[in-house]
């Protein structure tokens, strides 16, 4: 198990510092993640299987606990279901490229959200903060025209009608509907989607970008607009 830097800070029963369990199999990506949210003021405590993830999530009952969707041992959607009989505390699944399947019965078994993985830290900290601070795990609901993106249920609706997307085209909307109406050009899309600095894959940025297009009804490409020798803006098309 990794400890964290510091102890928990208490006050009677109170914590004065929000406390996140990770569960991760790669103990390294779980330190340096610690190392970057103690600096924000956030203690971590990891673990690297879901058997010790139960065990800890009843002996500290952080405020929230992040999963990954590859937890071995007992897996993310076992741990959840496990949890989700005892606690209501938010439970965040970590995934990557091949984990829709494991998002969607997460989501279905009671997690709270999904994260991207590798993890980032300006995604994490705020969902962070607002379960330490007693707010709601709010549902945070994106709408552009037609399309709508629900970042916790991992849902989109164009028109009102679902449409299933595959995570890294789920993500590059959701990173596109972030920014609405601006040109992202296609190195700030593979830093900020595909975690990535590598500027030779625009190939897989366009073949992405067409699939999503197809996806959504964007038979025109209106919605998401190909700024020549640039990048991508995602307009309202009904404007």
């Amino acid at each position: 198990m990794i400890q964290p830097l510091t102890a928990p800070e208490v006050n009677g029963d109170t914590r004065t510092a929000p406390l996140l369990l990770v569960a991760d199999p790669e103990s390294a990506l779980v330190q340096g993640l610690a190392d970057a949210l103690e600096r924000e003021g956030v203690v971590v405590t990891g673990v690297t299987d879901g058997a010790q993830a139960l065990l800890q999530a009843g002996a500290l009952r952080p405020d929230v606990v992040l999963v990954s969707a590859s937890l071995p041992v007992i897996g993310a959607v076992e741990f959840i279901r496990a949890v989700r009989l005892t606690r209501a505390v938010p439970v965040l699944l970590g995934v990557g490229e091949g984990h829709a399947e494991q998002a969607v019965q997460a989501l279905a078994a009671g997690a709270t959200a999904c994260v991207a993985r590798p993890y980032r830290v300006p995604e994490l900290l705020p969902l962070v903060q607002a379960a330490f601070s007693g707010e709601a795990a709010t549902r945070r609901t994106l709408v552009v025209g037609r399309v709508e993106l629900d970042v916790n249920a991992y849902q989109v609706k164009v028109s009102g009608h679902t449409v299933h997307l595959p995570l890294r085209e789920f993500e590059l909307l959701h990173y596109l509907m972030r920014n609405a109406h601006r040109t992202v050009t296609r190195e700030q899309i593979m830093r900020h989607v595909w975690n990535s600095t590598d500027t030779t894959s625009t190939n897989t940025i366009a073949v992405h970008v067409k699939r999503l297009r197809a996806r959504l009804g964007d038979t025109d490409d209106q919605l998401i607009q190909t700024v020549r020798g640039v990048g991508y803006r995602l307009v309202d098309k009904s404007s």
